[in-house]
């Protein structure tokens, strides 16, 4: 029994013992493997080296070798894996060069500054390695690297480095749309803002120049009251001439204060006139200017016979607040405009309303509403601006049947411009209701007015109407069109065009013959024959009509 159980122990003890001998036997055979192949692995990538061909194509082709590079870097020359950064850089900037390149000339830009350079960088960098000196001592080499020589290539290469880099920043704003858009958008928005302050500038000085007195004309005016001082005997009020209220004869209204641009008015009517003699002129002027005025026509009588009568707004004595809706505003506009704004700011900038608004609303400009009233005896009248020059004989208009309207006018639209929506404000239920935004606008300048029509349709109670609802301004801002355009809605006809040709104070395209066809061209805008800024192709149309005899003209220096 004890036998039996002893063998029993020691058959158990053999058979665990053969049991480790055999797991450790094992462990023994594999890392035995993995050494021997550890071994061999490292043997064949320490002893082989690549040849400095292929080391030359690696410039060539790129990066095709990497992971080779990079186990031969292991037990290589320090300075040959700096070479190899080299190469790689050099190969990077080649590469944009050429694409740079390459959209250079999609863009047709062969015969380009740049196109030539993007060229010549791209192979400075390929013939960089074609240098006998760095082709000897870098890529044909199989020994360690010379580092003054390394050094030296490593140095030109990253000096075309950096001219490349400054070539591509200097270009990339050419080639990159985003940023050419964006560029573009920048440099209009500047220019837009400009312009707008360029146009706003301009249209102030040049609207300065238009409202002042230039030297001459004020010199002629005090020249001419000298005149009248020195020798009142010569110049003694005349008792009115029976002309002056005959039907039968042509009759003019000329309402200024400037001495010089009415003169050239009359005399040009007259020059122009087949029969003189049956021509009156009506001039208006302020109290200021009344004596210029009666002084130059007594030295300088009309030629041919015709009749000038000269005189003051104040001496109709209609013309006061109680009955006059404009005076009325006028005295309760500057009222407020002195009290509430210094004149100074206010002249600081062109587009203050209120500044234009009283500058619109001089009584010489509305008198043009009062003529039935002023020359009550008469049927027909021609109304001329100061700023006109007469080419034809006019005998013409007076000829026209006006159909039983008011008003004789060339009209002025053309597409969308110059239609009542542009003189009056079509938000106002008052003027939406009663006018159509569409109807063509005509011009103030040269009209013939049939007055015993004006009478019957009462026509200067109808301004006085709407004269008094705009006195907030809400219905027009200024001027004397928007009021007539109103007043002679649809009483207005519609005259040929070459009877009165505008434009001539601001736009310099008129057509040459346009103007020689015309009747009557007109100055308006702010370059005035008579001012320095006048356009010269026009002017001297206006200055052939100037009576050059004139003694003060030469003493004023007139520059005409």
């Amino acid at each position: 029994m004890a036998v039996a159980i002893r063998g029993a122990r020691g058959g158990g003890s053999g058979g665990v013992g053969a049991g480790f001998r055999s797991f450790f036997s094992y462990r023994i055979f594999v890392s035995a493997m993995f050494s021997l192949l550890f071994i061999a692995t490292a043997t064949v990538l320490l002893t082989t080296r690549p040849s400095t061909t292929h080391r030359h194509s690696r410039f060539r082709s790129g990066g095709n070798a990497y992971m080779h590079r990079t186990f031969v870097a292991l037990n290589s020359d320090p300075l040959k894996t700096r070479l190899d950064l080299i190469y790689r850089q050099a190969n990077d900037h080649i590469t944009l060069v050429k694409a740079y390149a390459a959209y250079a000339r999609k863009l047709k830009l062969d015969i380009s500054r740049q196109l030539k350079m993007f060229d010549d960088l791209a192979k400075n960098f390929s013939d960089i390695t074609s240098k006998p000196r760095y082709k000897s001592s870098l890529f044909e080499t199989d020994g360690n690297l010379d580092e003054d020589v390394l050094r030296q290539f490593e140095k030109e290469v990253k000096d075309r480095v950096k001219f490349a880099r400054l070539l591509i920043a200097e270009s990339k704003e050419n080639y990159d749309n985003q940023l050419k858009i964006q560029k573009l958008k920048d440099t209009i928005f500047a220019v837009r803002e400009l312009l707008g302050k360029a146009k706003k500038n301009g249209a102030f000085a040049s609207s300065i120049a238009a409202k002042s007195i230039p030297k001459s004309l004020h010199c002629l005016a005090m020249r001419l009251v000298e005149e009248r001082i020195s020798h009142p005997e010569k110049y003694k009020e005349d008792l009115p001439k029976s002309e002056f209220e005959d039907p039968d004869l042509y009759h003019y209204a000329i309402f200024s204060d400037n001495v010089i641009a009415v003169s050239v008015v009359v005399r040009s009517v007259v020059k122009n006139a087949e029969e003189p003699w049956k021509h009156v002129f009506h001039v208006v002027t302020d109290r200021m200017n009344l004596a210029a005025m009666k002084v130059w026509f007594k030295m300088r009588p009309v030629e041919g016979g015709a009749h000038v009568e000269v005189r003051a707004l104040e001496d109709y004595k209609f013309m006061n607040s109680a009955y006059v809706p404009v005076l009325r505003q006028i005295e309760s506009a500057k009222q407020r405009f002195y009290l509430e704004h210094k004149m100074e700011n206010a002249t600081k900038d062109g587009s203050n309303m209120k500044f234009r608004y009283l500058e619109h609303m001089s009584m010489l400009n509305h008198l043009r509403f009062y003529l039935p009233e002023m020359y009550p005896k008469l049927h027909k009248i021609l109304f001329l601006d100061d700023d006109v020059v007469v080419q034809k004989d006019l005998t013409g208009l007076w000829k026209i049947d006006l159909s039983g309207k008011v008003n004789g006018a060339v009209e002025t639209c053309f597409g969308s411009f110059h239609r009542f929506s542009q003189y009056l404000n079509f938000s106002h239920p008052l003027i939406r209701e009663r006018f159509n935004p569409k109807a063509c606008a005509w011009a103030y300048g040269m009209n013939i007015f049939d007055l015993d029509a004006w009478r019957r349709k009462k026509c200067t109670e109808t301004y006085h109407n709407w004269q008094n609802l705009n006195v907030d301004r809400a219905l027009w801002k200024s001027g004397t069109l928007p009021p007539g355009l109103i007043t002679f809605y649809s009483l207005t006809k519609s005259l040929d065009k070459s009877w009165h040709v505008l434009g001539l104070g601001y736009n310099p395209s008129i057509s040459m013959d346009v103007i020689n066809n015309a009747a009557v061209i007109h100055y308006n805008g702010n370059m005035k024959p008579w001012l320095d800024i006048a356009m010269n192709q026009y002017k001297n149309l206006w200055t052939k009509y100037v009576d050059n005899d004139m003694e003060f003209l030469q003493t004023c220096n007139f520059g005409v």
